[in-house]
C-alpha cells in the first residue's frame, strides 16, 4: 500500500511556492494535488497482462464523470453507501439536492471550495485503504458498471489496440477511480489522493480535490515520468473545466460537452462527440466537473455528521 503522507521536500517545495510572486494558494494546492495523483497512479499501475505499450511517446486521458460514466461516479458511490446503512436516505436526498443547486448556477461556492478542501474524504478517517477499496468494488458492480457510456469504452480501447496507455483522470478518489480503470481494462487512474499511513486514512487530503489545474498538473506530471509527447496524446472531457487538460495535448476531443465547452470545442477545431440522446443533450448543458468539489465536500460533512452522532 502507498504511503500518502508528504515528504519534507514536498513541504519545503510548497513553502517556496509561496512568493509574493509566485502561485496563489490555490495554485500551489492543485499542483501539490497533481503531482501527488501522478506519483501515486505510477506506484499503483494497472498492467494486467504484464505486457509493455507499443506506442512509448502517445497515451489517452479520458475524464470519468460524464464522460466515461454517466452522472457522477461519487454520487453512484455514496448511494452504494446509503444502501448499506453508512448514513441515511434522507441524508442522500440533502447531499444530491445540492449538487443539483450547483450544477443549475454551474458556479463554484468558496464555501463549497473550502469545505471539499478540508472535509472531503473525511468520513473515513481512521479506516483502511483496503475497506475502501473492498467496498468500491461492490458498489462499482452494483451501481457503475452499467453506467459506463459504450461509445467512449470504445474510444478507450481503439487507443489500447493502438499499443497507447490510457488513463482516467478524475477528481474522484484514487482508488475509486483505480477499481473503474481496472474493471475496463486500463492503465491506470489519476484521481484524487486521501492523505494515509500505514494504510489507514488520516482525514485530509494530499494538496487538495484534482480538478481543472490540478487534472492539467497531473497529466504534465505523469508525462514527464513516462517519457510522453503530449503533442502526441489524446485527452477527452465532457466539462469546459477541463480545458487546461484538454489544452496540454495535440489531440482534445469534447465528449457530451457541456455548453460552454462545446463552445470552446468549435472555437478551436476541437472534434465533439455525443453519446447521448439529442433530447437528452440538450437537457445537460450544464457545468459538471467542478461539481466534484462540492460533491466531495458535501458527501464528507454529511458522513462527518453520522459518524458523530
Amino acid at each position: 500500500m502507498v504511503d500518502t503522507r508528504q515528504p519534507a521536500a514536498d513541504k519545503r517545495r510548497k513553502r517556496r511556492f509561496r512568493s509574493p510572486l509566485g502561485p496563489t494558494d490555490a495554485q500551489v494546492r492543485a499542483n501539490v494535488a497533481g503531482e501527488a495523483s501522478a506519483d501515486a497512479a505510477l506506484a499503483l499501475q494497472l498492467d494486467t497482462d504484464g505486457s509493455v505499450p507499443l506506442d512509448l511517446t502517445a497515451a489517452a486521458f479520458f475524464d470519468v464523470d460524464n464522460t466515461m460514466v454517466q452522472g457522477a461516479s461519487i454520487i453512484h458511490f455514496a448511494r452504494g453507501l446509503a444502501s448499506r446503512k453508512y448514513f441515511t436516505s434522507g441524508d442522500l436526498a440533502q447531499f444530491a439536492w445540492q449538487q443539483v443547486k450547483f450544477r443549475v448556477s454551474g458556479k463554484e461556492n468558496s464555501d463549497d471550495v473550502a469545505s471539499g478542501r478540508e472535509k472531503a474524504l473525511s468520513f473515513i478517517t481512521g479506516r483502511s485503504t483496503a475497506e475502501l477499496t473492498r467496498l468500491g468494488e461492490e458498489i462499482y458492480d452494483e451501481m457503475i458498471a452499467d453506467k459506463i457510456w459504450p461509445g467512449t469504452a470504445a474510444l478507450a480501447q481503439m487507443h489500447l489496440d493502438a499499443g497507447q496507455q490510457v488513463w482516467l483522470v478524475t477528481a474522484t478518489p484514487l482508488e475509486l477511480a483505480q477499481i473503474i480503470a481496472k474493471r475496463l481494462g486500463l492503465t491506470g487512474a489519476l484521481g484524487t489522493v486521501a492523505e494515509s499511513k500505514d494504510g489507514i486514512f488520516t482525514g485530509l487530503l494530499v494538496g487538495d480535490i484534482l480538478h481543472g489545474l490540478g487534472k492539467a498538473h497531473a497529466v504534465r506530471t505523469l508525462a514527464v515520468r513516462e517519457g510522453l509527447n503530449l503533442k502526441r496524446c489524446t485527452a477527452y472531457s465532457d466539462s469546459h473545466n477541463d480545458v487546461p487538460m484538454l489544452s496540454l495535448v495535440g489531440t482534445a476531443v469534447a465528449v457530451n460537452p457541456d455548453a460552454d465547452l462545446r463552445e470552446v470545442a468549435k472555437n478551436r477545431g476541437w472534434e465533439i462527440r455525443d453519446f447521448r440522446t439529442g433530447r437528452k443533450a440538450a437537457r445537460i448543458g450544464v457545468p459538471t466537473a467542478l461539481a466534484i468539489g462540492a460533491v466531495g465536500g458535501g458527501l464528507a460533512a454529511v458522513l462527518g455528521r453520522r459518524r458523530a452522532a
